[in-house]
């Protein structure tokens, strides 16, 4: 029984934040997923998979970890690069590609 200890990652569809200051551990799969065979829905007998605390800090989630015995790896957080752009610069004549409609 391992767990993941992460941050995760904006949403791709919108340009927010929410959801990504905290830290989350989850458990590892222990087992694959089985196919029911009448439904053919993917099942798991494994309900660690379900929970997923949230953490305010790494050192937080580590100590959680460290107190219940669990075995964790951390993967450090992506720090996005801020790109700066401008509306003017939309317009530019020294462009690669000119803007047009």
């Amino acid at each position: 029984m391992t767990a993941r200890i992460y941050r995760p990652a904006r949403n791709a569809m919108q340009s927010g934040k929410g959801k990504t200051k905290n830290w989350v551990l989850v458990y590892e799969p222990s087992a694959p997923r089985d196919i029911e065979p009448l439904m053919g829905y993917t099942s798991s007998r494994d309900m660690r998979q379900q929970i997923k605390l949230s953490f305010d800090t790494v050192e937080a989630a580590e100590a959680y970890a460290q107190k219940n015995g669990i075995a964790y790896t951390v993967q450090t957080a992506h720090e996005e690069t801020p790109k700066r752009q401008s509306y003017p610069d939309n317009f530019r004549a020294d462009r690669k590609t000119p803007w047009t409609h």
